[in-house]
């Protein structure tokens, strides 16, 4: 757990200090984001469904890619593969009227990241539980609440909903470690999702914006914080029959500089990503979710490659 590949570290040397900020933030980023959504491609987050559901999700998400930097800094042929077992369990229910669901998500993470500084070769490995996540959405028009029978005879509309998006500091860390799991603080994201049918097809449009608590126990007792994340999804999926379903996807995402005691570092993110995800119901109550996303532009921090599968097994409440 958390270990290194015998006497090797990607590090920097203790004389190039502000070089060592910048690779310390890069890949705090790329091993923070990584048990999470994959940068948020999330096709469907806001879909209706009947209340009294409830699923249970397993999922494996594999990430493998270069590491980007300011060119300025002597960092090159970074590369990071990372992969994420994540279990979840979420539930639908009536919030005075509305649809809303809870979804809570606790990821396992292992990868290794390697690379050169300067002339040298060095390679770090992590494994550990990652940060906890709860989600909770809520449809504020267009989504009345709705039992089985009831949802399944409505007439599919526009909808709009809104999401709070929270992550606990619960992943394993060790401030001695300069990369880690876990991440140390909380953070907090708050989403607007709109969703609207035509037919057999579905736009789908979400903003949100990450905003990320101070991690005051970094490495060698640095304090590390982070400007808020905007971001951007943008869907266009066809429905060949409930729960059967074929999306593109693609997010951007900007901001978030890192500072190390106050000092900026050169991490504002401008990064954008598109992919594939379909949807395949096997049995009455399960279903298997396969996404593909890859890089389109990135200027600092992962320029990944993404597969990720999905298992969901859903069942009603009785009423």
């Amino acid at each position: 757990m958390g270990s290194l590949i015998g006497q090797r570290t990607l590090s920097c040397r203790p004389a190039n200090r502000r070089p060592g900020l910048g690779l310390a933030a890069a890949l705090w980023l790329v091993l923070a984001a990584a048990p999470a959504d994959a940068q948020e491609l999330e096709p469907r987050a806001y879909s209706p469904n009947p209340v009294g559901a409830n699923f249970i999700v397993q999922s494996y998400v594999y990430q493998s890619g270069d590491v980007m930097f300011d060119p300025s800094l002597p960092f090159s042929d970074v590369e990071a593969r990372i992969s994420a077992a994540v279990a979840g369990y979420g539930c639908t229910f009536d919030l005075f009227g509305r649809t809303a669901s809870f979804l809570v998500m606790m990821p396992y993470v292992w990868g290794d990241v390697e690379g050169n500084v300067g002339e040298e070769y060095r390679a770090i490995t992590r494994s550990g539980l990652g940060d906890l996540r709860t989600k909770f959405t809520v449809n504020v028009f267009g989504g009345p609440a709705l039992k089985p029978r009831e949802f399944a005879a409505r007439t599919p509309g526009t909808m709009l909903g809104v999401s709070a998006l929270l992550s606990v500091p619960a992943g394993q860390y060790d401030p001695a470690k300069l990369i880690n799991i876990g991440t140390n603080r909380w953070a907090f994201k708050p989403e607007l999702g709109l969703t609207h049918p035509i037919g057999n097809w579905t736009l789908e449009a979400f903003t949100g914006v990450w905003f990320f608590g101070d991690n005051d126990n970094f490495y060698g007792g640095k304090l590390r914080s982070q400007d808020p994340l905007l971001t951007f999804q943008a869907h266009v999926g066809y429905n060949f029959r409930p729960r059967m379903w074929l999306a593109g996807d693609f997010t951007y995402y900007g901001g978030g500089v890192v500072y190390s005691d106050e000092i900026p570092t050169d991490t504002r993110q401008s990064n954008s990503r598109a992919g594939l995800t379909v949807s395949l119901p096997f049995h009455k109550r399960h279903s298997i979710k396969v996404s593909v996303a890859r890089g389109v532009t990135a200027r600092v921090g992962s320029d990944f490659t993404t597969i990720g599968i999905a298992y969901q097994y859903f069942w009603f409440a009785k009423y």
